[in-house]
Formats: structure tokens, C-alpha cells, sequence
């Protein structure tokens, strides 16, 4: 299945609610794998313009999308979302470009 990196930032209200409930991470990862058939590889909380890095894979790019407009649709997260390419896929499909 194809491998996404997902960069997401909490809005006031995700901070807010992290801050009372940090659970709610691993309640919203089950919510992504059983509702949307997405598995979480890995997932970093991270300084900077992001707040998480989540490594996941997903049947399809309409999947990610839903995914990334239900979660966004809360007002809890924003969610900047890109396919990723192992580098021997990549360095396979530059040969066969010849």
C-alpha cells in the first residue's frame, strides 16, 4: 500500500483539548485505522511550524483525502498530507526513463 507523510498543526481548540485529554491522539489514530482503513507506521510530536509527523499508509490517495477532510472538519487540526517514494522505487522508475 502507498506510504503518506502527514504534517499536522493543533488550532487553539486541538491544544485545548490535548491539554485536558492527551489520549485523544491514540483515540483518533483507532478512529483513522478502523474507519478509514489507514495504518499509522509511525507518529512524532515535533518543535517547530508542525506539531506532528505521522508516517501512514492508506489504500489510495481518495482515502487520505477523506481522512485529512474529516479530521480537518473538527476544528481541531490542520493537515498538510504528500505520497512518499521508497528511493529504490525511485531509482527504478528514473533507469526505466532512460
Amino acid at each position: 500500500m502507498p506510504i503518506y507523510v502527514m504534517l499536522t498543526t493543533l488550532t487553539d481548540e486541538g491544544m485545548k483539548t490535548l491539554k485536558h485529554k492527551p489520549e485523544r491522539i491514540k483515540e483518533v489514530d483507532k478512529e483513522v485505522m478502523d474507519r478509514f482503513g489507514i495504518k499509522i507506521l509511525a507518529q512524532y510530536a515535533v518543535m517547530g511550524p508542525y506539531d506532528f509527523v505521522n508516517i501512514i499508509e492508506a489504500p489510495d490517495n481518495d482515502t487520505v483525502v477523506k481522512m485529512a477532510l474529516e479530521l480537518g472538519s473538527r476544528g481541531t487540526i490542520r493537515t498538510l498530507t504528500m505520497p512518499a517514494i521508497e528511493i529504490d522505487q525511485l531509482v527504478k522508475d528514473l533507469k526505466e526513463l532512460g
